[in-house]
């Protein structure tokens, strides 16, 4: 939990409170936009766009105590706006993702790490709606106005979000861990 004095002096442009706020939430936002990003050069230059709007507006944080959900937030607004450019959410299955075998460590179980390395492996669309809705708690009413695509939609690329995590997880999990 970052300390309300810090959010004060950040709210005044202090330097050094910015460095430190920065120093304890980048971290965290790295792991937000590597969920929802594959490629290390979005994923850096998303940061810090993040930072630049989260330094810019903080005079809009109404509550310090509620600085995380709101930094979390624009965190992945700034990755949805990025891939909002390149997928297209309507489009949720391509078979190919599931020739790619991906890499598991052979442990007896199923660890939080390793499914979010699974994610990876399905299709962007499916996997960004899989992210809003389970791991963000958004509804499908929301995730369909924040992707712009119908609440039907949302509940299918979920569906075949969670298909296609099942199928890597028996076909490619469970296989190596025997």
């Amino acid at each position: 939990m970052i300390d309300e004095q810090l959010i004060i002096a950040c709210k005044k442009m202090h330097r050094d409170a910015q460095r430190k706020v920065y120093e304890l939430m980048a971290p965290k936002l790295y792991q937000i936009a590597k969920r929802y990003l594959k490629k290390e050069e979005e994923i850096e230059e998303i940061l810090a766009d993040a930072f630049v709007i989260i330094f810019t507006k903080m005079d809009q944080l109404k509550e310090p105590a509620a600085f995380y959900g709101w930094a979390k937030r624009i965190m992945v607004n700034e990755c949805l706006h990025l891939l909002k450019k390149n997928v297209n959410f309507n489009i949720y299955l391509e078979d190919s993702a599931l020739s790619i075998q991906p890499q598991v460590d052979q442990d007896t179980s199923l660890e939080e790490e390793d499914m979010l390395k699974l994610l990876n492996y399905i299709p962007e669309g499916c996997k960004t709606v899989f992210n809003l809705f389970v791991i963000e708690g958004y509804s499908h009413k929301e995730i369909a106005v924040m992707l712009k695509i119908s609440e039907g939609t949302s509940k299918s690329q979920l569906n075949a979000a969670k298909t296609k995590l099942k199928d890597l997880i028996n076909n490619f999990y469970y296989q190596n861990a025997k």
